[in-house]
Order: structure tokens, then sequence, then C-alpha cells
């Protein structure tokens, strides 16, 4: 028995999460060592929350392409079945309507 194949969207973000943590936690650390300016006041955890964001993003872009491109393909699969059923019900209403 095979294993199902998980869903290309949840590995997908999965795998987003995970580099955003991993920015996350860098950032925090050069910030707490204090090779990155601390934020005005307060605002260190913004400050570190959107650093790991502009960080991550075009990590994600570069690192995740094939596994956005899986994900892209699912869910053009998955709307062309709904689209195909959905024609498929309309012909046999019109049919019983006859």
């Amino acid at each position: 028995m095979t294993a199902a194949k998980p869903s290309a969207t949840i590995r997908y973000t999965a795998m987003r999460i995970g580099i955003f943590m991993g920015c996350l936690v860098f950032v925090a650390l050069l910030v707490h060592f204090g090779v990155l300016p601390k934020g005005l006041g307060d605002s260190n955890v913004v400050w570190v929350l959107l650093l790991a964001i502009v960080i991550s993003a075009p990590l994600s872009f570069v690192l995740l392409r094939r596994q956005r491109d899986e994900m892209s393909e699912q869910i053009v699969t998955k709307v062309d079945e709904a689209k195909a059923k959905l024609d498929a019900s309309r012909s046999r209403e019109d049919r019983a309507a006859q």
C-alpha cells in the first residue's frame, strides 16, 4: 500500500513558513548580537519581523520555484476537473428538461 502524496499547497506552505522562521531566527540573532541595529524604542519585535519578511520573500521566490509550479499545476487540474463535472451536470439537466 502506497502513501498518498501530500498536497502541493501544504508542502509549499510548510516550506515557506520554514524559510520565514529560519530568517526570523537569523535576523533576531543578528539584532541580539548588535550586527543589525535595534528598532526605535520598543519596536524591536516589529523591526525583526519586517526584516525577516523582506529577506524571506525573495529567498522563497527563488528557492521554492519548483514547489510553486507543482502547486499551480495541482490547482489547475482540480479547477479543470470541477469545470468538467459542472459541464456534465449542466448537460444532464439540459437533456432532462427537453
